[in-house]
């Protein structure tokens, strides 16, 4: 082989390992951010086994970095695609794109990480572990719905849960916390049209209920 021919092969060489090197990078702060936040949700899981909660720890910190990696990569080739200059239809039809395949590649990531998690924890933690990274929206919000609406049917309740289910699924993925909380938001959305559609006056209600909440709370301080 020429001298030419090795030194564009090592050309080569070097560019695709400078990728990957890339690629591969983590900032240790970022490492460090996801490692606390993971153990912070381990510690609420009360495991009592120290090498469970090393390894529930390590499957939550890199269930974090992973998701950050693909909504990165997505967000930076969106913007992208809004610095060139294809036409606003032609934008949008690529972006779209862009979003579906990160969708998919999270979907598919979602179910690895509930079946990793399932090698350490049975489906009661599992379900503690979707609380803490959603900062347990689910038990708070079905929790208020059912103080807010004492005479709810058993049917109604289950609507709201199943609900607040769904909504988790996709919150536990969110890349921010306002991406979270509004994925709750809008399954409140839906139980709101539900309910409404089930008779209840939610105006009335809402207004009923954060009376009650005060007079408890002005009870609560005389004691």
């Amino acid at each position: 082989m020429s001298i030419k021919k090795i030194s564009i092969s090592l050309l080569f060489i070097m560019f695709a390992f400078c990728k990957m090197t890339a690629q591969q990078y983590v900032d240790p702060e970022y490492i460090k951010v996801t490692n606390e936040r993971a153990a912070k949700i381990v510690t609420e899981l009360a495991l009592s086994n120290a090498e469970t909660e090393k390894e529930v720890t390590a499957i939550i910190a890199q269930q974090y970095r992973n998701l950050s990696k693909i909504q990165d990569e997505r967000d930076a080739d969106i913007e992208k695609v809004k610095a060139g200059s294809l036409s606003k239809e032609k934008q949008n039809e690529k972006i779209d794109k862009l979003k579906k395949k990160a969708d998919k590649l999270i979907s598919k990531l979602h179910k690895s990480y509930i079946k990793q998690l399932g090698t350490q924890l049975n489906e009661d933690k599992i379900i503690e572990v979707k609380d803490g990274m959603t900062y347990g929206v689910l038990p708070i919000t079905y929790a208020g719905y059912q103080d807010m609406l004492p005479n709810l049917t058993e049917a109604q309740k289950k609507y709201i849960y199943d609900a607040l289910v769904e909504a988790r699924e996709h919150a536990m993925d969110g890349g921010s916390s306002k991406e979270k909380h509004g994925w709750f938001g809008k399954y409140k959305g839906r139980i709101n049209n539900y309910l409404s559609a089930q008779g209840y006056d939610l105006n009335k209600e809402s207004a009923d209920w954060h009376k009650r909440v005060e007079e408890r709370e002005k009870n609560k301080s005389k004691k």
